[in-house]
């Protein structure tokens, strides 16, 4: 692995970000490789860069088929809980499914919904309030439910880390199912059973990183067919649901190789086809073709924000019942809603951004390795996202907390490798209680806290960046002129690398050096930047695009001049017209050294 190499002719002026290229492999097979794979050289490439190291394993890679996904009866957990809740269904007993107010958990929900309701089979549900309510199990909320009759209690996407409603639930007479993927605390709670691939031993269990909606298809694959083989019916249609798989797992950011891969590429299928309603309808009003083919990116940043604010901004109800209708009409007016639901959650997003942001210029002259942000009337619904955009900015772990009664709760995101979950296992004296994954946690703490929180959290985050690398890099999958990224088999053989998100990112490209002849403002808000960059080599000349980067690159300023971008490609479509563009990920502006 080396640094950014750059033209004979140019050195540096700027360089934030440092920019790394995946190691080169071998390259004396490399065409009898990419002839055996039918694909070219410069895809081979890439696999290769990426660390796949022969045929077979390449081959599954690019031909993501459900055959391939792991039989249910073959995880740890899943048919002892699978055999419980058939048991429990079949004697006839009431069953609660409780589920969680973000896109993970409202499409386990509508998920387990679905198949119980082909065995003709109605249980109750409920996703909580996250402002009323908050994250997970509650004690009222159980003590009502079990007053109404429900005797068994199914979690999808949370339970793990609720000691004392599982206790609860168990002492009031309920069989408990818990359903999750997050990171479970020294203690596990008293259920009868539970199904959490991260207490699953690692030699035994295929992916040990599913999200709540992918534990959720593994037990009701499992179910269905117990249900199927006792009620002698034809079973559910796994496969169906992949859709709320696909949508949950990219939601969650959970990493994209292995069985996760595999339930992606095949709902990327259904997402597209939108035979669900609610599906279809949200394509309309994010203004995408209905019958365009769907990336997991388009799904990231179109799709999946509007469901979620629905539990963000108001109740997670609207969203599940917009996955489960049957009713055209019913399906607009509901994606419509969310709709505006999400333009009210980016208007308050951005203005807590700037508080926030206000805030770390002067939270970092005394805690340098991490932020911890405070703002009484943010709203709770949008601090996640917050948190993820200030650290985009200023590279370090953070927390934004609000007020939630008479404590505060924080939503924060890491950098790089950090492991958040165990920096807040390491500081838990000071927390009321905490929970999430190694790039993102929650946490609860008394108001009398927050400076001690700031202090700990920063020793700790000190002490582990001391560990990692301190320049923000990039890792470049190669170097590509402007023709190669201008021709269309390029983007088609790309394509060929999806579904991307996390542990798959898209391949990230360095450009030769190139002329700037356009440097303009893209959008109403002047965030964003437009250029037309022009390769002298190749007589190529295409649009960029930089997302956010008006600040650090002000409109003009690098008009006739030499940059190289580090940048994916994209394909604009415009009245009907097919483009390849760059989005641009940095910039490194050079300087002409004539000779």
């Amino acid at each position: 692995m080396g640094e950014k190499r750059l033209a004979k002719d140019t050195v540096p002026v700027t360089r934030e970000k440092y920019w790394q290229f995946r190691e080169a492999p071998h390259t004396e097979h490399l065409a009898d490789l990419a002839k055996t794979l039918n694909i070219s050289p410069f895809l081979a490439d890439i696999l290769l860069r990426r660390g796949f190291q022969d045929v077979r394993e390449m081959d599954a890679f690019l031909s993501p088929r459900l055959k391939r996904l792991t039989p249910p009866n073959q995880w740890p957990d899943v048919p002892f809980g699978a055999q419980l809740l058939a048991d429990n269904l079949l004697q006839g007993k009431k069953i609660l499914i409780w589920g969680d107010y973000d896109v993970d958990g409202i499409t386990a929900t509508t998920l387990c919904l679905d198949v119980l309701e082909h065995y003709g089979i109605h249980p109750g549900h409920h996703l909580p309030h996250r402002h009323a309510e908050g994250y997970g199990l509650n004690l009222p909320y159980l003590q009502k439910m079990r007053e109404e009759g429900y005797e068994v209690l199914l979690t999808v996407d949370c339970g793990i880390s609720n000691l004392a409603a599982v206790t609860q639930a168990k002492d009031l007479g309920m069989t408990v199912i818990i359903s999750d993927h997050h990171l479970p605390q020294k203690e596990l709670p008293c259920a009868d059973a539970i199904i959490n691939p991260r207490i699953m031993p690692k030699d035994k269990t295929p992916c040990q990183e599913l999200a709540g909606v992918g534990v959720a298809f593994y037990l009701m694959a499992a179910v269905n067919h117990l249900l199927a083989s006792r009620l002698k019916v034809e079973p559910y249609r796994m496969d169906t649901c992949l859709d709320l798989v696909a949508l949950g797992t990219l939601a969650d950011l959970m990493p994209l190789t292995g069985e996760n891969r595999l339930l992606v590429a095949g709902g990327l299928k259904h997402i597209t086809q939108a035979k669900r309603l609610g599906i279809a309808a949200l394509k309309v009003v994010s203004r995408i073709n209905i019958a365009a083919e769907m990336k997991s990116t388009e799904i990231s940043f179109r799709l999946v924000p509007r469901l979620n604010a629905s539990g963000r901004m108001q109740h997670a109800e609207t969203a599940l019942k917009l996955l489960r209708t049957k009713d055209h009409n019913e399906a607009m007016k509901l994606a419509q809603e969310l709709d505006a639901l999400n333009t009210q959650r980016r208007s308050e997003e951005e203005k807590i951004l700037q508080e926030a942001r206000l805030q770390a210029k002067q939270s970092l002259k005394t805690y340098t390795s991490s932020l911890i942000l405070y703002g009484s009337h943010w709203h709770p619904g949008v601090i996640g996202i917050v948190a993820s955009r200030i650290v985009e900015e200023f590279a370090r772990p953070t927390f934004i907390l609000c007020d939630a009664g008479d404590h505060l709760k924080g939503s924060g995101r890491t950098v790089g490798d950090l492991d958040l979950h165990g920096m807040l296992t390491e500081i838990s004296s000071c927390l009321l209680s905490f929970g999430g994954h190694k790039a993102a946690a929650a946490l609860n703490i008394a108001p009398t806290m927050l400076e001690t929180l700031r202090k700990k959290f920063d020793a700790c985050a000190a002490k582990h960046l001391a560990m990692q690398p301190q320049q923000q890099k990039i890792l470049l999958d190669g170097e590509i002129s402007l023709a190669h990224a201008f021709c269309a088999e390029t983007l088609a053989e790309i394509a060929l690398l999806e579904p991307f998100g996390q542990k798959n990112p898209e391949p990230i490209f360095s450009s030769p050096p190139l002329l700037v002849e356009r440097h303009d403002y893209l959008g109403y808000d002047q965030r964003n930047i437009l250029m037309t960059v022009f390769d002298e080599k190749s007589n190529i000349r295409m649009t960029a695009k930089g997302w956010r980067m008006a600040e650090a690159y002000p409109p003009q300023t690098l008009v006739g001049k030499y940059v190289q971008l580090a940048f994916v490609l994209r394909l604009n479509m415009f009245r009907g017209i097919a483009n390849p563009e760059l989005e641009i990920k940095d910039i490194h502006t050079l300087a002409n050294q004539h000779t």
